[in-house]
């Protein structure tokens, strides 16, 4: 089959890709003291240059003590780690590409004593760590608030420094998400209640990133059913769920959703091939990332390789030129082989280096 449904242009408002190829955000830990070095900015580079049409950064810790649980992920504030992440986007543009920040706060799933600030508490919307278990108080509206504005501040940093866009982390059981799970969700004011009154928080955040960037600057959604530790976990459990969902977060000014699955191949509703990017991009008529197992052969669970579809990137190319969804994200195969794209369009596919864990120990 053909690679050129993958390898031709997109257009979403004012951005303009080269193709159809997105780099996943992955956590890194190579940025000491939370400032990202010209190490990191080579890195991203070198996806560029091996024909990445949009970087998703990895996470990106906004202005909070407890926003993230390791000393060497990378900060979006402070003078340091911005001047860094300035330099990121100097090398990408350089190279032909187009970036974006993911924007993060781990809420809950950050530990006490997690390090950069081992004195600075987790916060979640009801103080409920992933298991439901009780761990600190609710978040109070003045808490909610200082992070609606740290994520907006973080959102006109990207703009001032030369980013394509933002994406906002609301997947995976990090905080965001957090305010979407009827399981650490126990709120009774306006941010808890069913699932569409849990989107509030959300779509403060969304909103108010918007009116710190204005209308062209694009704002992406990171958004899963599956939460750490719980592959099983749904938020909407069919279609109309979904569609419930979905409309305020779109309407709030969401521009495109990236929709992570562990396997992009699998449907995911009964009665219907189309998986959680496509039924998006049905519902919401907006843009949508598929993700997840892109290019892998075999997946690593537990240090064991686990088999994954045979035929993966032509199940991939298949679901593409069916247009169910728009962009494709590529994680872990990228971190092996930062030529993946370039090996993929030239059909160069016998050459493309195979991912193992170990690839995740370096920084290349």
């Amino acid at each position: 089959m053909t690679t050129d449904s993958l390898f031709k242009p997109f257009e979403a408002g004012n951005l303009k890709l080269s193709n159809r190829v997105v780099m996943a955000p992955m956590t890194r830990a190579f940025s000491p003291n939370g400032i990202p070095g010209s190490d990191v900015a080579a890195y991203y580079r070198r996806r560029a240059e091996g024909g990445v049409g949009l970087i998703i950064t990895e996470g990106t810790a906004i202005n909070h003590p407890s926003a993230v649980s390791h000393p060497n992920i990378p900060n979006f504030h402070g003078e340091e780690s911005l001047k860094g992440w300035e330099q990121v986007v100097t090398e990408v543009h350089a190279a032909g590409g187009k970036i974006m920040p993911q924007l993060w706060h781990v809420g809950m799933a950050r530990s006490k004593g997690d390090l950069p600030n081992a004195e600075a508490l987790p916060i979640g919307p009801s103080g409920l760590n992933l298991s439901g278990e009780p761990v600190t108080e609710p978040m109070t509206q003045t808490e909610i608030a200082g992070i609606v504005a740290a994520f907006a501040q973080a959102a006109a940093d990207a703009k001032r420094i030369g980013f394509d866009g933002i994406e906002l982390h609301g997947a995976h059981g990090y905080l965001i998400d957090q305010f979407f799970w009827e399981k650490t969700n126990k709120r009774t004011d306006r941010y808890g209640g069913d699932f569409v009154a849990r989107t509030t928080f959300a779509v403060e955040i969304i909103e108010a990133c918007r009116r710190a960037v204005g209308p062209e600057f694009p704002i992406v959604l990171r958004f899963s059913q599956w939460k750490s530790g719980d592959y099983n976990g749904k938020l909407a459990k069919s279609p109309e769920e979904l569609a419930q969902f979905l409309a305020p977060l779109s309407e709030a000014g969401v521009d495109i959703f990236h929709c992570s699955t562990r396997r992009f191949w699998l449907p995911e509703f009964e009665g219907s091939e189309l998986n959680l990017a496509g039924w998006t991009q049905k519902i919401t008529g907006k843009p949508s990332i598929t993700v997840g197992s892109v290019g892998l052969n075999s997946d690593f669970v537990g240090g064991e390789a686990e088999k994954n579809d045979e035929d993966n990137i032509g199940r991939l190319l298949e679901k593409l030129e069916k247009e169910e969804f728009d962009l494709v994200a590529v994680g872990r195969a990228l971190i092996v082989d930062p030529a993946w794209p370039a090996k993929v369009q030239s059909g160069r596919t016998d050459e493309i280096i195979p991912f193992t864990p170990a690839a995740t120990k370096t920084l290349f």
